[in-house]
């Protein structure tokens, strides 16, 4: 059942639709990106400094196999018994190659489906489910995405305000604590690293699933909008 709900969603990589959301979420990725004042510094004085990689900010998202599939496996589990949406959407591309219009393509796919029991109202409930169930696959990456910012950086973000604590202290110190003041810059300026390119995970990971999300909600509501403009 997921192959075939999967054949019914995944898009080209030309698709119109795929190409404007993730064009959006790049542009609003540069417009929200840290400027040099905001990116935490890396010049705090390191034998070894490590250069600055490509990957220091964010990127806009991208429709991922990895999030296509989990997104998809959630509507597989919630899949309603009998006709439906699916069943629907499934007929409407067996006329995708038709020489007809899009209201009688799906007018023709309707009258398929009131053979099987369907009606416009069972096919826009069952659309919406579906999109609901969308909705708390979002709502659960959003409580994840949290947890793992938590953990990934909230953590590093305390230690690092102890260890600049510490550093501007011991610099009053004498001479003799110039090498634990030199050892503490080091880890950190490791531990600026750190968040950075955690954060720049977290947010690229972020990116992906909405424009995953949104590529998905986007046809199931283009779908809504057609079915109550063309079944009546």
């Amino acid at each position: 059942m997921f192959d075939k709900i999967k054949k019914l969603f995944v898009v080209e990589d030309d698709d119109p639709l795929k190409k404007a959301l993730e064009q959006k979420s790049q542009e609003e990725a540069e417009a929200t990106a840290p400027t040099e004042e905001m990116v935490p510094d890396r010049t705090v004085a390191t034998q070894n400094p490590k250069p600055q990689t490509q990957n220091s900010r964010p990127t806009g998202g991208k429709v991922t196999d990895k999030f296509m599939n989990i997104l998809l496996g959630a509507m597989e589990k919630n899949n309603l018994d009998g006709f439906d949406y699916l069943e629907y959407k499934q007929s409407l591309q067996s006329l995708q190659n038709m020489d007809m219009d899009e209201a009688t393509r799906y007018q023709s796919a309707f009258a398929m489906a009131k053979t099987m029991g369907a009606t416009p109202k069972n096919l826009l409930e069952t659309a919406n489910h579906y999109l609901n169930v969308l909705t708390t696959e979002e709502q659960k990456f959003g409580q994840a995405l949290v947890n793992q910012k938590d953990k990934q950086i909230g953590g590093r973000q305390q230690r690092l305000q102890q260890l600049e604590q510490s550093v501007a202290q011991k610099r009053k110190q004498i001479e003799q604590l110039t090498k634990e003041i030199e050892t503490h810059e080091q880890e950190t300026a490791q531990i600026k690293e750190q968040i950075t390119d955690s954060t720049v995970k977290v947010e690229n990971t972020k990116n992906n699933f909405i424009v995953t999300y949104q590529l998905l909600t986007s046809q199931i509501k283009e779908d809504i909008r057609k079915m109550q403009s063309y079944l009546k």
